[in-house]
C-alpha cells in the first residue's frame, strides 16, 4: 500500500519531507577514508572525514553524498559532525532520494522478512542497521508499535516512519520510546509520548504460546526483550521437574516459560515492583501462580543470602541489564559478570543448569565467556558449555558490522 495514498492523521501533519539528491551537501572523506566503506561497512567515523568548516556547520542529522578525496561518489548518508561516528551510511546509490517512498520499502521489506519468522505480530520489525534504517528500532505488540530514533538522521526522518507505519500496518497505538542513552551521544532531547492513537497500560505480548503483558509506555527498553525468545524456549525445555531460579527476572519471560514447560517450582527475583506485578498477573493468566513466586530483591544480596541458607536449584538462570554502557565501563563489568557467574554456580544443584547473558554491547563474548569461566571457578564447579547463542533472528546481524551482535548467552551443564 503506498504511504503517499494515505492521509497522515492530525497529530502527524509535518511540512514535506524533501530530498533533492543534486542539492544535497558533499562531505567529502579523507585520503583512504573510504576503505573500511567501500568493503561493506555502513559507518564512517570522524577521523575518516574532511571535516571542513561546510561539514562542521552542517546540522545534526543531515542528509549528505558522501564522496570519496578523489570525488568518487561514496553514496547517501545521515551525518552528525558532533559525533566520533559521523555518518551512517543509507544507499550506495548516492542519487537515491530518501523520502517516503525510500523509508516504505525498507518497512515492508523488514516486514516481509517478519512474517516469514513468526506467525503472531510480536517481534523486533525494524533492527537499525541490518534493516537499512540506521538507528531505528520498531517493536511490535500485535496492535501496538513502539519506535525508538536513537540517530539524529532518524529523528528528523521520525515523522515520514510514522506515517509509514500507520499506512503499511494500521496499528492502534504509536509509542515514541526516545529516551536510550544513545540518543544522548547525538545530542537528542529524550522523549516518551503516544504519537498516534492511545494506550492504556501494559499491553499483549505472546510469546511460544505465552500470554504476557508489557509496560511499553514505562517499562525498560521498549517494555519487552524479544531478542531472548529463543534462549527462553531452550532453558524451558531444561526445566521439566526442575527447581528453577530466574535472578534478574524482570516481568517473569524466563520464569513463566520454565513453569509452562513443567517446572516444580519457579522463583523470581528482581528490584522492579511493577516488573513483579506483571510476572504475577501473567502466572495467574497462565495457571502456574502456584508454582511460581515473586519477590523484590537485590540479586547479588539475594544470591548469596539463598546459598547461606543452603537453597539449590536444578536451573539457576541469569539474565542482568547491561552492565556496561560505555567502553571504560568494561573493566568492572567483567567483575560482575564474574561474580555473577560465581553466585550462580554456587546456586546450581550438582548435575544442574546455569544460564548467562550479557546485553552489554561494550562487552566482547570472548571477555564475558571467560568471565564465566572465572566465575565457575571461583565457585569450585566444574561443567561445560552446552550452547552458546545471541539474539533471535528478529534481530538480525549486518555482516559488515559483527559489533551490533550485542547479545551473548552461555547455557552450561555443571557437575
Amino acid at each position: 500500500m503506498s504511504v503517499d495514498a494515505i492521509e497522515a492523521p492530525a497529530e502527524l501533519a509535518q511540512a514535506p519531507f524533501d530530498d533533492e539528491p543534486a542539492a544535497r551537501p558533499i562531505v567529502t572523506l579523507s585520503p583512504g577514508g573510504h576503505r573500511r566503506a567501500e568493503g561493506g561497512h555502513p559507518w564512517i567515523f570522524s577521523n575518516e572525514v574532511q571535516m571542513d568548516v561546510a561539514a562542521k556547520a552542517l546540522s545534526p542529522g543531515s542528509l549528505v553524498t558522501l564522496k570519496r578525496a578523489d570525488g568518487r561518489a561514496l553514496g547517501v548518508a545521515m551525518f552528525n559532525p558532533h559525533t566520533l561516528l559521523a555518518a551512517r551510511l543509507l544507499d550506495r546509490d548516492w542519487a537515491r532520494p530518501i523520502g517516503r517512498r525510500f523509508v516504505q520499502r525498507r518497512l515492508e521489506r523488514a516486514l516481509k522478512l517478519r512474517e516469514r519468522l513468526y506467525r503472531s505480530p510480536y517481534y523486533r520489525l525494524v533492527h537499525a542497521e541490518a534493516d537499512g534504517l540506521p538507528g531505528l528500532v520498531v517493536d511490535r505488540f500485535g496492535g501496538v508499535l513502539v519506535v525508538q530514533s536513537n540517530t539524529a538522521g532518524m529523528d528528523r526522518l521520525q515523522p515520514i516512519v510514522i506515517e509509514a507505519l500507520i499506512a503499511l500496518l494500521s496499528p492502534d497505538a504509536v509509542m515514541l520510546r526516545n529516551d536510550s542513552p544513545a540518543r544522548m551521544l547525538e545530542g537528542l532531547p529524550q522523549e516518551m509520548r503516544v504519537a498516534f492513537g492511545a494506550i492504556e497500560g501494559p499491553v499483549a505480548v505472546e510469546e511460544n504460546g505465552i500470554a504476557f503483558t508489557a509496560d511499553v509506555i514505562a517499562g525498560q527498553k521498549t517494555g519487552w526483550f524479544f531478542d531472548q525468545r529463543d534462549n527462553r524456549a531452550f532453558v524451558a525445555g531444561l526445566a521439566s521437574g526442575a527447581r528453577v531460579i530466574d535472578l534478574y527476572c524482570y516481568s517473569g519471560a524466563f520464569a513463566l516459560a520454565a513453569a509452562r514447560a513443567g517446572a516444580a517450582s519457579v522463583t523470581g527475583i528482581d528490584r522492579s515492583e511493577g516488573a513483579l506485578a506483571l510476572a504475577t498477573t501473567a502466572a495467574e493468566r497462565n495457571d502456574v501462580a502456584d508454582i511460581c513466586a515473586f519477590r523484590r530483591a537485590e540479586v547479588f544480596a539475594e544470591a548469596a543470602a539463598l546459598h547461606s541458607g543452603g537453597e539449590r536449584f536444578d536451573v539457576v538462570i541469569a539474565d542482568p541489564p547491561p552492565f556496561a554502557r560505555s567502553k571504560r565501563d568494561v573493566p568492572a563489568a567483567l567483575r560482575g559478570y564474574r561474580k555473577l557467574a560465581r553466585l550462580a554456580a554456587a546456586l546450581a544443584a550438582p548435575g544442574g543448569f546455569v544460564f548467562l547473558a550479557s546485553c552489554s554491547h561494550n562487552v566482547g563474548a570472548a571477555e564475558f565467556a571467560e568471565a564465566a569461566r572465572r566465575g565457575l571457578a571461583d565457585a569450585g564447579r566444574t561443567g561445560r558449555i552446552l550452547r552458546e547463542a545471541g539474539a533471535g533472528p528478529d534481530h538480525p546481524i549486518d555482516p559488515a558490522l559483527p559489533e551490533s551482535a550485542y547479545l551473548k548467552s552461555l547455557t552450561l551443564s555443571l557437575d
